[in-house]
């Protein structure tokens, strides 16, 4: 059903339609005749992915079309293909950096000539927005009618202790690549293609070697960053373990101990805020890379290794140190908070023993509060049956004066009754307080 259709039936599109269908047109693969030759540039920001200018990227490149009066690409597109000049260019924007691949027609004699790579203006190259994490020069010649004329080839252009060479795509070409930057800063692949292959088909080969090259450097960025993560975990390590050693003893204050093991977290969860983007991307990186080679098919070349077998003895030994790293990194946390748990535990034991000893010293003062407060109630029922008596004295003294009783003998016979009430009501009000 086209626009048309849709109008008339009244069915309304999703506004995203047609641009996600269109999605999956948008990267075409080159066309290329035998002989041709290919030049590829990936360009990186200096710093982290999150910071990157896109809309530099884009004037850059529009710097680059207009030095051949090409015309531009739709605003905020993330790819183009046209013509520029006697070469064919190919920009892709991917999420950290961009690719530059320009086509041309014919080989030159001098096999992988750094002159290629003059096709890009060299003070246009000075001001782009980043630095090179790639470069590489393809050289495609037609299959020469035998395996030993190509073997021989490859001896002269490439190091032979790491060359990889396969038979690809269904045995449609042989591509070969030592994975070495050359003296002019490049690095170098051959494609040799049987006659009756297809200019998508070479196309689509060049392709997945560019592809290949740009992801597999990204994969390697983590590499330092995971060597120094290992490095700094072997001090953690010995670290933690005096810390945990003294968790059961008494000879440092577990509170210190405690600090110093939150402070030893911080720099843990710092680590890893740090890099764990770049430790993610690598393994999505290296997904690609396999994913890639799994793709082209590869058939052994005349007992030479195969590009899977290169990654498999150089690349994928550097992604296990790189996962490691980051394995090492998440452990050291967990351990570090376990270490914490156990030194919190201690902490809210010693703390709940002193709670115990608080409250029983206060009751031991209750207690003697108690005994003390009886004691002064003892005192307080003398002090007061003295004033009761002689206030019950002053006044009946004039009423026993009558029956011939004395002062003395009325606060004599006072005295007990007095007392005893006295006894009598403070402890019905003790024990209805208690």
């Amino acid at each position: 059903m086209n626009r048309d259709d849709a109008e008339t039936t009244g069915l309304r599109d999703h506004a995203l339609r047609y641009a996600l269908a269109n999605e999956l047109h948008a990267r075409p693969f080159a066309a290329l005749s035998v002989p041709s030759h290919a030049v590829f540039l990936a360009i990186k920001p200096e710093k982290n992915a999150k910071s990157r200018d896109r809309e530099a990227d884009r004037a850059h490149l529009l710097a680059l079309l207009d030095r051949f009066g090409a015309p531009h690409p739709q605003p905020g597109a993330t790819h183009y293909f046209g013509d520029l000049g006697r070469y064919r260019l190919k920009w892709e924007q991917h999420s950290e950096f961009v690719t530059y691949t320009l086509f041309g027609e014919g080989i030159y004699d001098n096999p992988f000539d750094p002159g290629a790579f003059e096709a890009f203006p060299s003070d246009w190259l000075a001001q782009a927005p980043g630095v090179r994490v790639s470069s590489a020069l393809i050289r495609v010649e037609t299959m020469p009618d035998s395996a030993a004329r190509i073997d021989a080839q490859l001896g002269k252009w490439f190091v032979s202790e790491s060359l990889a060479v396969s038979r690809v795509a269904d045995g449609c070409a042989v591509i070969a690549g030592d994975f070495r930057i050359d003296s002019a800063g490049h690095m170098r692949f051959a494609v040799f293609v049987k006659p009756d292959t297809t200019a998508r088909r070479i196309g689509r080969i060049v392709q997945r070697i560019c592809e290949l090259e740009v992801y597999k450097t990204m994969s390697l960025l983590a590499l330092p960053m995971a060597r120094a993560v290992s490095k700094r975990m072997v001090e953690f390590d010995a670290e933690v373990s005096a810390l945990v050693s003294h968790v059961s003893g008494d000879d440092q204050p577990a509170r210190g101990i405690l600090d110093e093991l939150l402070a030893l977290s911080t720099e843990l969860e710092a680590l890893m805020a740090r890099h764990a983007y770049r430790f993610s991307a690598t393994n999505a990186y290296s997904a690609l890379v396999q994913e890639r080679i799994d793709i082209m098919r590869e058939e052994r070349f005349e007992g030479r290794q195969t590009f899977r077998e290169f990654m498999m003895r150089r690349f994928d030994p550097a992604m296990r140190s790189i996962r490691a790293a980051a394995s090492q990194l998440e452990q050291m946390a967990t351990r570090t908070k376990r270490a914490g748990d156990l030194l919190r535990t201690r902490v809210e034991v010693a703390r709940s023993e002193q709670n115990q000893k608080l409250l029983a010293s206060m009751d031991r003062r209750v207690a003697l509060q108690l005994r003390l407060q009886k004691t002064v109630e003892g005192l307080s029922v003398v002090a007061i049956g003295y004033y009761t008596v002689n206030l019950a004295a002053y006044f009946l003294a004039p009423f026993a004066k009558g029956y011939g009783v004395s002062k003395t003998y009325l606060m004599a016979g006072l005295t007990p009754v007095v007392l005893l009430a006295l006894w009598v009501v403070l402890h019905r009000i003790r024990k209805h307080l208690e």
